[in-house]
């Protein structure tokens, strides 16, 4: 069972909404070197406001993701295509339903 997960919130900066979008879909190749991560999503609510919501089993998992591929890929490109300041929620997974 997932325990632990991450939610960051996203503000692309203006002009740079569809370019955030092609950055979101392209960093699920990364995954393949995140053995840990057991669920891992990125949504858009509107034009410019995206998320990514990610699972673990563990907190290892939850740190090893910090400090994977995603998360420096994230960071190199942060100032370039997103506003504001990033906030990184560490929630608790109450119940889960995930395939397998």
């Amino acid at each position: 069972m997932t325990k632990v997960a991450l939610y960051v919130e996203l503000k692309a900066k203006t002009g740079k909404e569809e370019e955030v979008a092609a950055f979101l879909k392209s960093a699920v190749g990364l995954l393949t070197q995140e053995p840990q991560t057991i669920a891992w999503f990125a949504v858009r609510f509107d034009h410019n406001t995206f998320a990514i919501f990610d699972a673990f089993d563990s907190e290892d998992g939850r740190q090893a993701h910090l400090k994977g591929p995603i998360a420096a890929a994230l960071m190199a490109r942060y100032d370039e295509l997103f506003e504001g300041p990033l906030a990184i929620k560490n929630p608790d997974v109450l119940a889960d339903r995930l395939p397998g």
